[in-house]
């Protein structure tokens, strides 16, 4: 009988979630008693050959769990790390108790399985309104930039408000705070142009999601210009042109 790894006897006591075409996403816990942690499992591709599986594997793995690592450092809202199995394809995050953006904004609520029916009662209960958040969206994305960090595929389903009740701050004013998530895509880039494709994919996601975005979309980037300050402008020139290209690619199809 094969041995089994303790990341693979984890998995099987745990909770699906969801799943990608990359990878399996389960809700565990280590050990009986401690709080829930997110498994992300990037199972094998019978497609690739397995040793170009394994090494693709095990560097998303470290190359996420780095990201992660240097955002926490640096003071950017993402997930705790709980635990790296490069070589299953295993890592373990903070269980976020709380909703993704996609899920609080209008024109997604009604169609995604949300426990809300509409955007401004969900609001109500994380204590914000859409500028707020809005507001909380461009100052994480600037604080993750200014940290070389480029996310890769910025959505509002990979960004979520902790609940009230499961977050506890210095600040009496503060009642919940926007985690970006989600870094299986992301990589260090000092580049301008890496960051204003960034922030064009966070565009293209908020028109194609959620309806008349555009007024929100702008208060994400007065954020984020205020808190990357000087670097701003150079992005924002840089931004008009990926969207400019991206204009001409829409037109020849």
């Amino acid at each position: 009988m094969a041995n089994i790894s303790l990341s693979q006897i984890l998995i099987q006591s745990s909770l699906p979630i969801s799943q990608g075409a990359e990878a399996k996403v389960y809700k565990a816990q280590l050990t009986p008693n401690s709080p829930p942690i997110l498994l992300k499992y990037r199972f094998q591709k019978n497609y690739r050959h397995p040793i170009l599986d394994a090494n693709l594997t095990r560097s998303r793995i470290a190359g996420e769990a780095r990201a992660l690592y240097k955002c926490l450092r640096s003071g950017v809202n993402v997930p705790g790390i709980r635990m790296v199995d490069v070589t299953e394809g295993v890592l373990g995050i903070e269980w976020i108790e709380g909703h993704s953006v996609r899920k609080l904004l209008p024109g997604c609520a009604e169609d995604d399985g949300s426990d809300y029916d509409n955007s401004d009662f969900a609001l109500k209960e994380y204590s914000v309104s859409v500028d707020e958040l809005m507001n909380l969206v461009g100052i994480e994305i600037a604080k993750m930039h200014r940290i070389d960090v480029i996310h890769g595929d910025l959505t509002t389903s990979n960004m979520m408000l902790r609940r009230p009740k499961s977050f506890t701050s210095f600040d009496p004013n503060d009642t919940t705070e926007l985690i970006l998530i989600d870094f299986g895509l992301s990589f260090q880039s000092t580049l301008v142009e890496d960051k204003a494709v960034d922030l064009y994919v966070l565009e293209r996601a908020f028109s194609s999601t959620h309806p008349d975005s555009e007024p929100m979309f702008i208060k994400v980037l007065a954020s984020y210009a205020e808190t990357m300050r000087k670097d701003w402008p150079a992005i924002r020139q840089r931004l008009d042109d990926v969207r400019l290209r991206g204009r001409k690619r829409s037109m020849v199809g």
